[in-house]
């Protein structure tokens, strides 16, 4: 019973790693999902940048920031 519950939570967790802004490959940082982010971005009117001490491997790590 209590491994079931161990296993419905992970599965429940990791529904969440997938969401919306992670990309298509769990919030790392590929080539396409970078693409599609900088267009995505540019369509705002900005561009995408790494955050202060972000990691280039996480897509979470970047930003779209306003030209200025």
């Amino acid at each position: 019973m209590r491994t079931g519950l161990v296993i419905l939570v992970m599965l429940a967790l990791g529904g969440c790693a997938g969401g919306a802004g992670f990309g298509r490959s769990g919030g790392i940082a590929t080539y396409d999902d970078l693409k599609a982010a900088q267009e995505a971005c540019a369509a705002k009117g900005g561009t995408l940048k790494l955050q202060k001490n972000g990691d280039v491997q996480y897509l979470d790590d970047y930003a779209c920031e306003k030209k200025k």
